[in-house]
């Protein structure tokens, strides 16, 4: 009888069952080892993930060698795949060592180049503009040395701070998230353990609060400032306004199209955060029933530049000196929105519904309001930013 067969008959009379639990007692994995191939289990983590593992002594140490995610082969393929490790193992190799070398694990750059292609699809095209800008400058040559495997907490701090130093602190923030997300990945694909994602012992760097809050006085001032440029500059004098009375996002409103504007809502398609509904105001349905509609044109303000965004961006720029309001971004109208719902006693949840904030946890939150109350909000929080505005 071969040590195989030895092991096979013994594994037959024990099989094991192995638990490991936390620091506060909770089950974090159980492993269920196989009556006939000796050492070969299927691990299932707390979060549901099924690996197939092979776990036996290796050069005097128990070693565990994890085989593949059990959502990716079968249990059969992976008996088989365990059966020649053990007779590897018998020869005197050492798979536990060999894998990390193994065509499993990728190197950091195939696997971006991977995670890329599975990925981007799925982002908002200006996500993907974005990301991609952050890659070409940032993420691409970061660890090409190294396999995906090999990539420590240590290593993503130290490459974190040095383009912090080097890129600028946002910089550092927003190309670390994109990695972060990319290990998450790697986790749930089956390529590394879990909660071993090297970026989650990044501190992020602080970020400026840049908030700016108009004073009555200023509202009104630019109010009636604004009343006056639409005489000459219609269009991007208009948009403002109803920045103004809606807190909507620069883009949704220079993109807003006819088929989205519904009476006493705006039905958005596109937001950064997705399809979502603007609730109008008084003040907002009349400024929008005023725009007058060019036959066959989709959008409510057909601007004729590549970039009527950046257009505004640079209207706002010169307006905003013009009229001694040197600090303030256009974002600032959209806090200046949320800071006047806030006067008005409107909770965080409806502030933040209003807002078309994204926040999983708000988002629940904003589930039992109706539709009645949105409405009901918007009008009496349109009604103050109007006053002070434009009249």
């Amino acid at each position: 009888m071969t040590s195989y067969d030895l092991k096979r008959v013994i594994g037959e009379e024990l099989a094991r069952v192995e638990n490991r639990f936390d620091k506060f007692g909770k089950p974090e994995r159980k492993t269920v080892f196989d009556k006939v191939v000796p050492g070969f289990g299927v691990r299932k983590h707390a979060s549901g993930r099924k690996v197939y593992i092979l776990q036996m002594r290796i050069s005097g140490r128990q070693r565990t060698v994890t085989i593949a995610n059990a959502a990716v082969i079968s249990e059969t393929v992976a008996k088989d795949v365990a059966r020649r490790l053990i007779l590897r193992i018998e020869l005197g190799m050492n798979p536990a060592d060999e894998k990390k070398r193994s065509h499993d694990m990728p190197s950091y750059q195939q696997f971006l180049e991977y995670y890329w292609e599975t990925s981007s699809p799925n982002w908002k095209p200006s996500t993907r503009k974005t990301q991609s800008f952050y890659r070409g400058k940032h993420l691409n040559k970061a660890f090409e040395s190294k396999f995906l495997d090999e990539i420590e907490p240590a290593d993503a701090i130290r490459w974190h701070a040095q383009l912090s130093r080097a890129a600028g602190p946002g910089a550092a923030n927003r190309a670390s998230e994109i990695l972060r997300a990319m290990f998450n990945k790697a986790e749930q694909w089956g390529y590394l353990p879990e909660n071993s994602n090297p970026f989650n012992a990044i501190r992020r760097n602080r970020g400026r609060k840049i908030e700016r809050f108009l004073t009555p006085e200023e509202a009104a001032r630019l109010g009636k400032a604004l009343i006056e440029a639409r005489k000459d500059e219609p269009m991007i004098a208009t948009i403002i306004m109803l920045l103004a009375l809606t807190g909507c996002r620069r883009g949704e409103i220079v993109n807003l199209k006819w088929s989205e504007v519904h009476g006493r809502r705006l039905k958005l398609k596109d937001s950064k955060t997705g399809p979502r509904i603007v609730w109008l105001g008084k003040d907002a349905q009349a400024l929008i029933a005023s725009i007058p509609r060019q036959k066959g044109e989709a959008r409510v303000f057909p601007m004729e530049q590549k970039r009527p965004g950046g257009a505004v961006g640079c209207f706002w720029a010169n307006f905003r000196e013009e009229i001694g309001l040197k600090d303030v971004r256009l974002h600032d109208l959209r806090h200046n929105y949320a800071s006047f719902a806030a006067r008005g006693s409107e909770t965080l949840p409806m502030i933040g519904k209003l807002l078309g904030h994204a926040a999983i946890n708000s988002t629940q939150r904003y589930a039992h309001l109706d539709d009645a109350t949105l409405l009901e909000a918007s009008n009496r929080i349109g009604d103050v930013v109007g006053n002070n505005l434009f009249h």
